[in-house]
Order: structure tokens, then sequence, then C-alpha cells
């Protein structure tokens, strides 16, 4: 697939497999496209040449309705968190299910995902009581309110200090085991690539390399600690 913005060429015929429950890493220098594909693979944008399956369907025509109900099948942490400053913790979480008809208790779901981010004793807080850590738990949580077979994250260390960054790293690979999700993060941070199964390495709008990984001893052993 491509995409171009005026006279700048975002993705240059990109070609790319994910194998379903893998966590694949996108790592490269700033504008080397790695937010423009998740932009596309969560229709967010669509592109200019070529397609995007997803669980053997298209989705880069999807209709309106179409794209509304894949978009709900995804979860999406960004770098700037975007929660709401007026609402509580618990109702951040609450907030992409609240408009949908649902087959479980939304408060029920919510609370568990905030126990599993840690941050049950902050349901009532407001955002700006919290610290930016808890402010990407709390951006994690609402991102798997819906329980989304697959995760995007776009630099969800980007904005936190290193050992914050470190306590995210765990905590999403915690919440991709327990879940089973597919995950597809971009990222500048090392940490975070380490716990993904492959890295794919971009420059210019273009795969550069494509590697799989077998995690380090470390990472092999905050696995078995946090299960």
């Amino acid at each position: 697939m491509s995409r171009r913005y005026a006279s700048a060429v975002a993705l240059d015929e990109v070609s790319l497999d994910i194998e379903a429950g893998s966590a694949v890493a996108l790592m490269g220098a700033s504008g080397a496209g790695k937010s423009t594909l998740l932009h596309l693979v969560g229709a967010m944008d669509r592109p200019d040449a070529g397609e995007i399956l997803v669980d053997g369907a298209r989705v880069d025509d999807l209709p309106r309705r179409g794209l509304d109900r894949y978009r709900r099948r995804i979860g999406f942490v960004f770098q700037r968190f975007h929660l709401l400053p007026a609402l509580s913790v618990l109702d951040n979480v609450l907030a992409p299910v609240l408009p949908r008809r649902v087959d479980f208790d939304r408060k029920a779901r919510a609370m568990d995902l905030l126990d599993a981010v840690g941050l049950t004793d902050r349901a009532s807080a407001l955002p700006s009581r919290l610290s930016g850590g808890q402010q990407q738990r709390v951006a994690i949580a609402r991102a798997l309110i819906g329980r989304p077979p697959l995760l995007l994250a776009d630099e969800p260390t980007g904005n936190l200090d290193s050992g914050t960054g470190h306590e995210i790293v765990d905590l999403l690979l915690t919440l991709r085991e327990a879940y089973g999700m597919t995950m597809l993060v971009a990222t500048h941070n090392p940490e975070v690539a380490a716990v993904c199964d492959r890295v794919v390495r971009m420059r210019d709008g273009k795969i550069a390399a494509d590697e799989r990984l077998t995690p380090p001893d470390d990472v092999l052993d905050r696995i078995g600690r946090l299960g």
C-alpha cells in the first residue's frame, strides 16, 4: 500500500503480513512512515493505492457503518494519552462503550481493567490528579474495554521517563499475554521492541528490515515474574 500527502510520500508500496496473536514493533526515524501505517491499519486514513486486509476482509474501502464496526474491534493507545479532562478515570475507561449496546456489564469490566493496570483506587480521580504513567495506564485500560483483538500503539512510552516507560512495557506485555491480542507498536524505544516477536524497521516510507526476535533473558524473566 502507498500513501502520499501533498508532495510527500509517507508510505511507498509497503507490503506487510502480520500473524494473528503476534506483537510487531515498527521502528525508524520520525517521518519514516510508522504512524501513517498505524493510521491506515486502524482505518483512520485510507491508502492511495493497495489493499488492507484484516482477518481476510478488506478494510480500506469499507462504507461508513462498516468502518464504525471495524474500529470497535481495535484498541488505540497514543503518546499523548487523550484522556477527557472533565471525566473521572472510571468514566474515561467507560467512554468508548457508553454509546453502544454491549452484552457485558460495562462498569464491572472497566473496574476489572483498572485492577489489571493497578489503578482501582484512583477510579474517581480526574486525569489532572494522575502522573503521566498513570494516565497512560488509564489510556491502555480504555483501549481494552471492548476486548479488541488488535491493539495499535503509537509511541506508548514517548512522553514518559525511562522508569515509567519500563512499567508500561511490562504492562503491555502482561495484557497482551492475558488477552491474546495482536499488537502493532510504533516506537523509538528498544525496550518496547525487545518484548515483541518481530521488529520492522522503516526508512523513508519503505520497509528497510524485518527481523524476528528471540526475547532476551531479562524479558523472559519478566514474563515469568508477571505471569
